[in-house]
């Protein structure tokens, strides 16, 4: 039993080092994590019956020629209206909110594989649970929804605390495009959600995400691990050359958060505002891009599906490119990483700004919506090589609290998003109303873009790494030590 475990061993390591098994199992677990959020998206286009929805199962019927399953059209669906619909796509957010800052500092504490790990895993079980819940009534699948935000929330400030023990400075913009990994991951849910709708009934969507949450779940804590000290199966020239080219607090135990100091930062303030804005666009389209396109533009749960996923396939893919080449500019001098910080920022957030204008003018027409709610969102993919990784630039060691404090604030923006949205369309679900939400949301996007031009920066703070209590004894002068 002994030899044939360390030949396995032998034979992974052999394969891939383990900084590419992080990256893999980033990517993955940032696929998951949205695949658990989104799915509610999709399958609450067939959860939910009125009189206006008869039409919709007649049309998924003819859609996926639908003859010898009745099950298809009569199964379970529930009598909410638009607000209570929008209630349950925001209530996500109340638990999001909560578990931002403490997740973030409890990954630079404890560490983010038990975070990220045990965050993931209950969400994944919480999942499998929610057609259950909403057989019990709508306050039961609302707190639920709630539950698993407060998980899910802790998940995205832990990556950063392991990316400062994994990942080389001159790397790390590509490491970040892990996390847009949640848009491929939501591409890919989006049509197969609706596959699995139309052919075995929304109730599919969340089991086939739960128990593909829960696989990962296993496989990540059999392969991850918090530092390439603590890793077991790290081959020695790849623990040395990262310790080499990462620095190595010589502090034992963890420094406490200097508050006074990171919250009176402007580049803090920088990123915490940027991502509020950028977030709350994103948001605003992941929760209601598939209600648009079935009441708006009038296509049916199959196209609905295909369609909601554009979007999030080309964010990802621009993510990975932009942080490729920000992290080569960088490392070959051409571009300082505030420079290249500021540029992509702009460009993310900025140009999606533009594009909501000439959605608000043209998103009534089925081509161009799609055309611009793609290519927005895929512009948006460049805040890896952007403010989404500078807390790592400006303060590694408590890169995870500063982005638990800027994911509060954008997810604070996600429930606004579904209320606003609800608040506009709950009487009039027209065209007109939505274009004042392109409105809004172009506004939103070009004042985060300016914020953080004016007062971003990708320099080290110097209240990252505070004199330590022996390092200020040293400086004193011996006559001063005396005394």
């Amino acid at each position: 039993m002994a030899k044939t475990e360390k030949s396995f061993t032998r034979n992974f390591t052999d394969c891939l080092t383990c900084v590419q098994v992080l990256n893999l199992m980033v990517l993955l677990g940032f696929m998951l994590n949205y695949a658990l959020r989104v799915n509610l998206t999709i399958a609450i286009v067939g959860m939910i019956f009125d009189e206006k929805d008869a039409q919709v199962v007649a049309n998924l019927t003819d859609s996926f020629n639908v003859t010898e399953h009745p099950e298809h059209i009569t199964q379970t669906r529930y009598h909410w209206d638009t607000k209570q619909k929008n209630h349950l796509l925001g209530c996500f957010f109340w638990g999001y909110v909560l578990t931002e800052v403490p997740g973030g500092r409890l990954a630079e504490v404890i560490g983010a594989r038990r975070v990220f790990g045990y965050s993931t895993l209950l969400a994944s079980i919480l999942t499998l649970l929610s057609p259950g819940a909403a057989a019990l009534g709508f306050g039961w699948i609302v707190a639920l929804r709630v539950v698993l935000g407060f998980l899910l929330g802790a998940t995205w400030p832990a990556i950063l605390p392991m990316a400062s023990k994994w990942i080389p400075p001159m790397d790390r913009s590509k490491f970040m495009s892990n996390m847009m990994a949640s848009s491929l991951g939501a591409a890919l849910t989006m049509p197969i959600c609706g596959f699995l709708i139309a052919h075995f009934g929304w109730e599919s969507a969340f089991y086939f995400t739960g128990i593909i949450g829960i696989m990962w779940s296993v496989a990540w804590f059999a392969v991850v691990y918090d530092s390439p000290a603590q890793h077991p199966r790290i081959s020695d020239a790849e623990r040395n050359h990262l310790m080499k080219a990462l620095p190595q607090d010589s502090n034992k135990g963890h420094r406490p958060v200097p508050w006074r100091s990171l919250l009176t930062s402007a580049p803090v303030w920088a990123i915490v505002i940027t991502h509020g804005a950028s977030v709350f666009g994103y948001f605003t389209v992941v929760n209601q891009l598939p209600t648009y396109i079935e009441s708006i533009l009038n296509y049916s749960i199959k196209q609905n599906g295909l369609l909601s996923s554009l979007p999030y396939l080309g964010k990802y893919l621009c993510a990975l490119a932009s942080s490729v080449l920000a992290d080569s500019l960088r490392r070959s001098g051409s571009l300082s990483t505030t420079t290249a910080r500021k540029l992509f920022t702009a460009l993310a957030v900025g140009l999606p700004g533009i594009l909501m204008i000439a959605q608000a003018f043209f998103g009534h027409d089925r081509i161009w919506s799609i055309a611009i709610f793609t290519l927005a969102l895929t512009i948006n993919g460049a805040v890896t090589a952007g403010y989404l990784g500078n807390g790592l630039d400006i303060a590694p060691n408590f890169s995870g609290t500063i982005f638990g404090i800027a994911n509060t604030l954008s997810s604070i923006g996600g429930w606004l998003s579904t209320f606003m949205v609800g608040e506009l369309t709950k009487h009039e679900n027209t065209y007109s109303q939505w274009q004042i939400v392109f409105f809004i949301l172009s506004g939103t996007y070009v004042f985060g873009a300016l914020v953080f031009t004016f007062l971003g920066s990708g320099e080290l703070q110097p209240w990252n790494s505070p004199p330590s209590d022996n390092d200020k004894r040293e400086e004193q002068p011996l006559n001063e030590q005396k005394a």
